[in-house]
């Protein structure tokens, strides 16, 4: 049941950023040029490969993998076999690629390391979602991202059926530890950023006690994230707020902890490990004889 479990709908992905990612790995790994493929093949010389999947997950970045190929080999033909947000078990063909040698021979450590990135978030996503299936919590990513490689994780982690919560700084406003801090308290922070914002964006703040879930209520916050509470802490807070923000958890969440998170009413959890600690799923690339 892994893989698009009640997650919303993943958005395509906007070709200028593939193409982004594709320049960025094919810059750093092929550089001036493949002195390998480049010594033992010619310019014509032709193979045939499949991208085969070694353990069970959620698949993501198919079309991102084929685009790198597509880049060294403009005529490599490009098929996948399933689609982003299918579960995958070991042995599975999930694309073949046919072309010259020189071109998919360079493509193929970049095309890999993109799929089994993406593929290993949406994987873990699903482990996530499955944990809080049937309570009403969804679950959230964060900006806990490889610099440049963000766009990609956050649409892996709606491929596992994750939502994704805001882009970077400039279209959300949550108000952390720190801003409150320098802010003067969860109260004046909340405030202060209502009246610049002027009603443009949501108001979200976070809050690390009782007591400054009482702040964030009175001020009027329209989503009230708790940092770092355990399950009865989570609890006592979902029903002080008793409906008047959203309310959000995160902090510490783990495989192991995500259920009793969930059961105690939250909203969403948001969860970093899914971008900033989800292993790799083991796929390889085989060239056929």
């Amino acid at each position: 049941g892994a893989g698009r479990a009640g997650g919303e709908r993943m958005k395509a992905l906007d070709p200028r950023e593939v193409e982004r990612v594709v320049d960025l790995a094919l810059a750093e790994d092929v550089g001036s040029g493949d002195v390998t493929s480049g010594s033992l093949f010619g310019e014509d010389d032709a193979l045939s490969a499949v991208v085969r999947v070694k353990e069970r997950g959620v698949i993501s970045g198919l079309g991102v993998a084929g685009a790198v190929f597509r880049r060294t080999d403009a005529e490599c033909v490009w098929e996948e076999m399933t689609a982003d947000g299918r579960p995958v078990a070991p042995g599975d063909v999930v694309a073949r690629a046919a072309g010259r040698a020189r071109g998919l021979l360079a493509a193929e450590r970049s095309a890999l390391n993109v799929l089994q990135k993406m593929s290993g978030i949406s994987t873990l996503t699903s482990l996530f979602v499955e944990a809080v299936r049937g309570t009403g919590a969804k679950i959230l990513d964060t900006r806990k991202t490889v610099p440049g490689f963000r766009v990609m994780s956050k649409y892996a982690v709606a491929a596992g059926g994750g939502g994704n919560h805001r882009m970077g700084l400039y279209d959300g406003v949550l108000v952390k530890d720190n801003h409150i801090k320098a802010a003067g308290g969860v109260g004046s922070a909340v405030r202060k950023a209502r009246e610049k914002t002027a009603g443009k964006f949501e108001i979200e703040v976070e809050a690390a006690t009782m007591d400054e879930v009482r702040d964030a209520v009175s001020a009027g916050a329209d989503v009230i994230m708790l940092d770092n509470m355990d399950a009865g802490q989570t609890a006592e807070a979902v029903r002080f707020i008793a409906g008047r923000a959203v309310v959000e958890a995160s902090g510490g969440v783990n495989l192991a902890t995500v259920g009793e998170i969930a059961l105690a009413g939250v909203d969403f959890i948001s969860v970093g490990m899914l971008t900033h600690s989800a292993p790799s799923l083991d796929i390889s690339f085989d060239v056929l004889e």
